[in-house]
């Protein structure tokens, strides 16, 4: 602002949503409905986040507005996150990237063919919901391409996680079939979008905003695995109320900040059980009077459900997640 012959800038305040990050540079929408290309403070310190990302999409912070016509801005606080979701660094496995913050549920897309989701990576997946006390829901994507053998795979599958609470959508966004079903989950709350590349997120949303044309890859031949499309989380506001969090396809979804203890805490089916164990500090292994052990002989906790937490828990690294 030109006040006689000094020029003066007067820095205004707002409060503003990460939608997008880059890195080092933040797209933040601000409460008068703009978008502001930000970036940290120098003097900005993060506390006591040790992510490799300190501010991730969801994300509420506030930020001095630099330049108006620019529309660019300089963050220098950020809110507490309510929750977030996290997943090993691909640089560091001893720091996490947190993916997106401040959700209401999460929707992980998964398929039984083209390529085929494993149960291990589903359930790492709702791990990490959990522990974060993120309600999650699994659509199986690619109805259309189910056979017999997929179909009768589906129903066991889905039978598995809604016995434990999970709500489970057969879809085929190709077909139009389950879409509306799936929209009509996402009004009015923030929903992170994951999954392996080529389970068809990107296709998904290209429904709900035809006039985004995200970029959408077929599954690799050769390998069976999706090609990775999307680069950096970014947020979008639905046109019916709600956000929906679009994450880079992930081909493995690593734990953080979970210790070997606690990780039958974050199935839900051996939590119920856990008091009934002999011992306090059971891990549901080889203890005698394990309540976990005893409903899997007697097939009120799934077999499969209990070799993921067998699996994760020997992948596990002791006092490192």
């Amino acid at each position: 602002m030109q006040n006689g012959d000094n020029l003066r800038i007067i820095f205004v305040a707002m409060k503003a949503r990460i939608y997008r990050s880059t890195g080092s540079w933040y797209f933040a929408k601000a409460e008068d409905g703009k978008v502001y290309q930000a970036r940290i403070k120098g003097v900005f310190k993060i506390g006591d986040i040790t992510s490799t990302n300190p501010i991730a999409v969801g994300d509420e912070v506030d930020m001095e507005i630099e330049d108006i016509a620019e529309e660019s801005a300089m963050i220098d606080h950020i809110y507490d996150r309510r929750n977030y979701v996290a997943r090993v660094s691909p640089h560091n496995r001893r720091q996490h990237h947190i993916i997106a913050s401040n959700l209401d549920q999460s929707i992980l897309f998964a398929t039984l063919k083209d390529p085929k989701t494993s149960q291990g990576f589903i359930d790492r997946f709702l791990v990490s919901c959990e522990s974060y006390h993120i309600p999650a829901i699994i659509v199986f994507n690619k109805s259309d391409l189910y056979r017999k053998k997929e179909l009768e795979k589906f129903a066991l599958v889905k039978e598995i996680y809604e016995t434990v609470g999970y709500k489970v959508v057969l879809a085929s966004v190709q077909n139009n079939e389950g879409v509306d079903e799936v929209k009509s989950l996402l009004h009015n709350k923030t929903t992170l979008l994951s999954g392996h590349s080529g389970v068809g997120k990107s296709t998904f949303i290209n429904a709900i905003f035809p006039d985004f044309d995200l970029r959408t890859q077929e599954v690799s031949g050769w390998s069976g695995k999706g090609l990775h499309t999307t680069t950096f989380a970014e947020m979008f506001d639905l046109p019916t109320g709600g956000r929906i969090i679009d994450t880079p396809g992930v081909r493995e979804f690593g734990l953080v900040d979970i210790s070997k203890q606690e990780l039958s805490h974050y199935f839900p089916e051996m939590k119920r059980l856990i008091n009934d164990c002999q011992f306090n500090n059971c891990m549901h292994i080889n203890e005698p009077g394990c309540a976990v052990k005893d409903a899997v002989n007697k097939g009120t906790v799934s077999v499969d459900r209990y070799a993921s937490y067998l699996t994760i828990l020997d992948t596990m690294e002791d006092n490192l997640y």
